[in-house]
């Protein structure tokens, strides 16, 4: 098989990381596979370094209303001839499914990430309707979102929920920091559906309650500078470090106590089971998909969105009790083996590709 994973996001996230893990399966596999994604993205720099096919494409949410990149776009479809063209976000569905539909590419797949109802816009009728296949939904927040506005926008059938997945073990290798002082981790882009900023406000509440913590917030991304500003306004800087773009979550994990993510949704939230995955309790407020992968009071907390206080005094509790940490973390680690282990939900996708 002939298989195109197309995602031209600049920036590094869930989507990516399942992008070029399944990309990586498939070529070990004997399929032939290209990437295709932004110049200079990370994706496609981590591909290539992979010795993985790549093509590079410079696309904007508009590009679809330029006739010259969409005949660019055509034009490499019916070079490649592919098999299946795998898509991940909104924006390449506009400028390439139609692309890809003329081409005659058989499959032709909408991995859907976002847990973020779908508008139903004419655009969008006629690209579900006329170009789309199948959706592959990385949880059924995910799915629940995709018909929201409109019911009949694709076949119900057609829609595939697979989990993301992960290599348990990479998580558990190596030495694992000790701490004097216990660490709260967060990971993710800088951007305001993560909710950092909420972050700040239990740190600002746990140093008011004196309790002896440290926050680590990993990530890069548009509101990195202002969650540094909102630091300094709440007197935590003291208490909160930012680590920047981080290349090896698995070395993250290493180094925190508790896994804490305050996001207003999550398709997936990758980091949960990476955490998990290195016995770290996790804390997460109880949105879209998280209550799919965290078992409240088993593997960690999930509170009512947005309430600090209540995140606060999840954090709290588990800073006081190393035991609970311990069993928490264990339980998480069980719990990815069982439902997000890589090779067990590589199997669905190829069963879901038929390769």
């Amino acid at each position: 098989m002939k298989i195109c994973f197309f995602n031209t996001s600049t920036t590094w996230g869930g989507g990516e990381t399942w992008h070029f893990d399944v990309a990586r399966c498939c070529a070990r596999k004997g399929h032939q596979v290209v990437v295709v994604s932004s110049e200079k993205s990370e994706l496609l720099n981590r591909a290539s370094a992979a010795g993985l096919k790549t093509k590079a494409f410079a696309i904007s949410n508009l590009s679809f209303l330029n006739p010259y990149k969409v005949a660019t776009i055509r034009k490499f479809f019916n070079k490649e001839r592919f098999d299946i063209v795998i898509f991940n976000f909104s924006k390449d569905l506009k400028n390439a499914a139609w692309a890809a539909k003329k081409a005659g590419i058989k499959k032709i797949i909408f991995r859907r990430g976002s847990a973020v109802p779908i508008k139903n816009t004419f655009l969008n009728r006629f690209i579900y309707g006329k170009c789309l296949t199948d959706i592959i939904a990385n949880s059924e927040a995910t799915k629940k979102t995709i018909l929201q506005n409109n019911p009949e926008l694709f076949p119900r059938d057609k829609i595939k929920v697979i989990y993301n997945g992960l290599n348990p073990k990479a998580f558990q290798q190596g030495t694992w920091t000790e701490n004097p002082i216990p660490i709260i981790g967060n990971l993710g882009r800088c951007v305001y559906q993560k909710r950092q900023d909420l972050l700040l406000e239990v740190a600002a509440i746990l140093k008011q309650r004196n309790i002896d913590c440290l926050f680590r917030i990993g990530g890069d991304g548009p509101m990195l500078e202002e969650l540094k500003r909102k630091a300094a306004e709440l007197n935590v800087s003291d208490r909160v470090e930012f680590a920047g773009l981080v290349h090896s979550p698995a070395e993250f994990m290493k180094t925190i106590d508790i896994f804490a993510l305050p996001s207003e949704w999550e398709g997936f939230g990758y980091v949960i089971t990476e955490a998990m995955a290195s016995g770290k309790p996790v804390v997460a407020f109880d949105i879209s998909s998280n209550p799919e992968l965290i078992v409240n009071n088993e593997t960690g907390y999930l509170l009512p969105y947005p309430d600090k206080k209540a995140f606060a005094k999840a954090i709290e509790e588990l800073l006081l009790s190393p035991e609970k940490r311990k069993v928490y973390g264990e339980n998480g680690k069980k719990r990815v083996a069982e439902k997000f282990d890589f090779d067990k939900n590589m199997k669905e996708v190829e069963r879901f590709l038929d390769i």
